[in-house]
């Protein structure tokens, strides 16, 4: 029986920690599979477009070779909806969620992995955002 691990997020300004994420769920089974929010969910979700397109994160997501599969994530409220079209075992989440996706254990085994420490997203577009000075 092949294990299907799933698992959602932006992937805006990809870093180590999405890296890290990654690999470790890709461990947890056979095939990873990746929701990637779209466009227009990260507006709703964070009040700002992504730094990249829908189809750059798309892209970058694909290109690891831990990823078997991305799709784009249009809505926070069909995760049971996706976690069933793709016939998913275990659903990952950054440990910055335990407990948020909870109800989905009744369809599959749901694990809240570590973060990666001292890295953040929205931290690194704080940076970059910031006048740099000589």
């Amino acid at each position: 029986m092949t294990i299907k691990v799933i698992t959602f997020g932006t992937f805006d300004v990809f870093h180590v920690g999405h890296v890290n994420l990654l690999q470790r769920a890709a461990k947890l089974g056979d095939e990873l599979i990746v929701g990637v929010s779209s466009d227009a969910l990260n507006i709703q979700k964070k009040g700002r477009a992504p730094v990249y397109s829908q189809q750059d994160r798309l892209r970058i997501i694909a290109a690891m070779s831990d990823v078997n599969r991305v799709f784009v994530e249009d809505c926070l409220t069909l995760k049971r909806r996706y976690i069933k079209e793709h016939g998913a075992d275990i659903l990952v989440m950054g440990d910055d969620w335990r407990g948020k996706f909870d109800e989905f254990s009744d369809i599959c085994e749901v694990i809240y992995l570590p973060r990666t420490p001292s890295i953040s997203t929205t931290e690194i577009i704080e940076v970059v955002r910031q006048p740099q000075f000589c």
